[in-house]
């Protein structure tokens, strides 16, 4: 795995100073500590660093191709991913909140002529809701966030993409799709499935079990 600048310059003073703070590294290298919050995650998954409660990090002194990071690696998109829950851009906000409940999910993607056009959170649903706004008369494809502002992944990508990807764009879906170039249009995308939280938390709980 090659590590970014960033991520190695991060490296370099947590051994010269450990333990070091989040806030410390944050003020060294310039940056918000939400702008680290990836970079230090992706270093304590890989077994590079060590994150000790209330004291800081530690270099772990192990391997960067640590067997975690491996295993995690070789995993597949195809091999975790569920399936997603899609409603048209055409569906009023209350029914979608509705289904949204029914399927006790956090995102539902949006489709239009059976392509992603766009995703909708229960943030989306919770600021238009209080809002006075009558949701039973707006459609989704309103409130949506659209393409092309929608992170996705494809069947062949790893797991541990998928993690890094909700972790530093801070979301908890992600729309697995296949890209399908039609003549004299931009490329269209059908979902094929998803990649949530949950999904990476019950990897890690099937890593625990094989242990």
């Amino acid at each position: 795995m090659k590590l970014s600048d960033r991520q190695e310059e991060i490296i370099k003073l947590v051994k010269e100073g450990q333990p070091v703070t989040s806030e410390a590294l944050a003020e060294k290298l310039g940056v918000t500590r939400a702008a680290l919050r990836a970079d230090l995650a992706i270093l304590t998954m890989i077994g590079i660093l060590d994150a000790r409660p209330k004291v800081g990090y530690v270099y772990s002194d192990k391997p960067k191709s640590s067997m975690l990071f491996d295993y995690i690696n070789d995993i597949k998109v195809s091999e975790i991913m569920s399936k997603p829950s899609i409603i048209s851009e055409n569906t009023m906000v209350y029914d979608a909140i509705v289904y949204l409940f029914l399927n006790d999910v956090g995102t539902v993607f949006v489709e239009n002529n059976g392509f992603l056009v766009g995703a909708v959170s229960r943030k989306d649903f919770l600021k238009i809701s209080i809002g006075g706004t009558d949701i039973h008369k707006v459609p989704v494809g309103i409130i949506m966030t659209r393409m092309p502002n929608i992170i996705c992944g494809n069947s062949e990508d790893s797991a541990y993409e998928m993690a890094k990807k909700i972790i530093e764009h801070e979301i908890d879906s992600i729309p697995i799709v296949e890209t399908l170039k039609l003549d004299g249009e931009k490329d269209q995308y059908k979902i094929i499935g998803k990649v949530s939280k949950t999904n990476i938390t019950r990897l890690f709980v099937k890593m625990g079990k094989s242990e």
